[in-house]
């Protein structure tokens, strides 16, 4: 690992950005032209002094999923997430998919500007990459897990605790909705071996999912009407909306009520209320 090179790239990374470039405010008493190392540090979900010291040129190496995660917070291209894993000596992460890809910086621009409503950036696969506070306190924290279990629909037919999110009556729809959803990304993905692992391992584990798989129903999920239940606020009445990357293999939700309507008002509250009161949500919520 080549610390002082990359202590040299953070540093030149983090100067470029302007605060309002990640939804920060820039105050009267900034000194330095870009974010702050703190700022950094709170930005990628890490502690200022750990952070410091990779600035200084020391410590440990910092793990995949650091790294991943320094790369969304400097909003770095392809090129540069890649030769900051090269300076790291860590492996390359897969494009798309699993807790260390890389956002599509589009979406990720794009996430940084919905300060006022819930939004994240999934996979194809509903793993979540990254999600704002509002969304970790409307549907929980992704879970730091890694493999099929990073995927909500593989939660969804394997794990009951990920179905509290929704109400009981509404189960088969969400699963309809998520198997058609699959079976479009199956199709345009072709001889894709992860996706062909995950369709196996349901057909096996879920006679309800097998069942659903063998209707061939084909349907991206673009958009939905969801009531989602909310361990502080009860059922919460939403729009889920969807803007997909060029390439399909992420996606941008956000999540939004008309005015005057009750869920409009829960939104505002969850604003004020925030991840305080969120330690009863479960981790696989999503």
């Amino acid at each position: 690992m080549n610390l002082p090179e990359l202590a040299a790239f953070l540093k030149s990374r983090r100067d470029r950005i302007r605060p309002v470039d990640v939804g920060l405010s820039a105050g009267p008493r900034r000194r330095v032209p870009g974010l702050r190392r703190e700022e950094v540090a709170q930005l990628a979900g890490l502690s200022a002094d750990y952070y410091t010291e990779l600035e200084r040129g020391r410590g440990a190496q910092p793990s995949e999923q650091t790294l991943a995660a320094l790369a969304r917070a400097l909003r770095l291209g392809g090129d540069e997430r890649d030769h900051l894993f090269h300076l790291a000596d860590r492996p390359l992460p897969p494009v798309a998919h699993g807790p260390t890809a890389h956002v599509q910086p589009a979406l990720l621009g794009l996430l940084d500007r919905l300060t006022t409503t819930p939004a994240q950036v999934i996979t194809d696969l509903h793993e979540t990459l990254v999600q704002n506070e509002l969304a970790a306190a409307l549907v929980g924290r992704h879970p730091a897990v890694r493999g099929p279990a990073a995927s909500l629909v593989h939660r969804w037919f394997t794990d009951p605790a990920a179905r509290a999110i929704y109400p009981p009556d509404e189960h088969p729809h969400h699963s309809r909705v998520f198997v058609a959803d699959l079976q479009a990304v199956a199709a345009r993905r072709g001889r894709d071996s992860e996706v062909a692992r995950m369709v196996t391992a349901l057909r096996r584990r879920s006679a309800e999912f097998a069942a659903l798989w063998d209707t061939h129903d084909v349907a991206l999920r673009r958009a939905d009407h969801k009531r989602i239940v909310h361990p502080a606020l009860g059922v919460i009445e939403l729009d889920c909306h969807s803007l997909f990357s060029e390439d399909g293999r992420q996606r941008l939700l956000w999540f939004t009520a008309p005015p005057g309507t009750e869920g409009a008002a829960q939104l505002e509250l969850l604003s004020v209320i925030g991840t305080q009161d969120m330690g009863a949500q479960e981790s696989s919520r999503n």
